[in-house]
């Protein structure tokens, strides 16, 4: 059953997400075998199972060494859109097939549970796009289309109505709580995403993410100024700055990943300062 999600003021129904990019069919384009590049970034995670950072972009699943090599996995060249791990070589992801894939246009939720050398579809098949994704407890939270759905199982959704979104982080101390980047502020929700209320004074941040553990958030301003929180959100700091539009961000512990102009941007210091863990030619 549809909620009654609404953002008065906030675009509320409309199709395209603040940030939200369209699909990217031309990603067939890539055959495997070429050189892993890293191109339209929409996702990072830190895979617990040994601590490697994962990019889901327009051409594959792409393993980013410690020193800055990158692999694809699998020799996959798919577009993943929404994509997020959720425990030990255990992923989720949506997009789009690549060069000889069978499937439909868009993917729906996808899985993996050996680290993405294989995948299965869990659901919405030809139906969803999920260009924000996250999950937590088992509680899934996607954005598709201009609507935010909801599962508790990754198989049966609830669609909680339409909203424009950037970005979701799941609380994981809570996965009722969930917070929502949107062009009016970010946003909370305690109750799986049936209503919406604005944070008091958080930045106007594109991307938000919450570690593991849950003891450190993260978010990044379209300028690239990073603000943290040590409270799941509710109150914020800023901290460094990642020196342009950011495309993708993961919190683990300490550690903050960015994905920004054809490079990835690590910190060991809880955002105040980053280093260049990848920048491509």
């Amino acid at each position: 059953m549809a909620g009654a999600l609404v953002l008065a003021g906030c675009g509320a129904d409309d199709e395209a997400a603040a940030g939200e990019t369209g699909s990217h069919e031309d990603g067939a384009a890539h055959a495997s075998g070429e050189e892993v590049t890293l191109e339209h970034v929409h996702g990072l995670g830190v895979d617990p199972a040994d601590d490697t950072l994962y990019a889901g972009t327009h051409y594959g699943l792409v393993r980013i060494s410690g020193d800055g090599e990158l692999t694809r996995t699998a020799d996959r060249v798919q577009d993943f859109m929404g994509f997020t791990v959720v425990g030990p070589q255990h992923y989720l992801a949506s997009g789009h097939p690549g060069a000889g894939q069978d499937g439909p246009a868009n993917l729906g939720l996808i899985e993996t549970t050996d680290g993405g050398q294989t995948w299965r579809t869990l659901s919405l098949a030809g139906e969803a796009d999920f260009h924000a994704l996250d999950a937590a407890d088992g509680m899934v939270y996607g954005y598709s289309g201009g609507r935010l759905l909801v599962s508790e199982d990754g198989e049966e959704w609830a669609d909680r109505g339409g909203m424009r979104i950037a970005d979701l982080a799941v609380d994981p101390a809570d996965p009722q709580r969930v917070l929502a980047t949107t062009e009016c502020g970010l946003m909370v929700s305690e109750d799986a995403g049936v209503s919406f209320t604005a944070v008091p004074e958080a930045p106007l941040l594109v991307l938000v993410d919450i570690a593991a553990d849950g003891g450190q958030a993260a978010g990044v301003v379209p300028g690239g100024t990073v603000h943290t929180s040590t409270d799941g959100g509710r109150t914020w700091a800023e901290r460094g700055n990642v020196g342009g539009a950011p495309e993708a961000l993961t919190v683990d512990g300490n550690e903050v990943h960015v994905a920004v102009d054809g490079a990835v941007l690590a910190s060991t210091d809880g955002g105040a300062t980053f280093t260049e863990l990848y920048r491509g030619q």
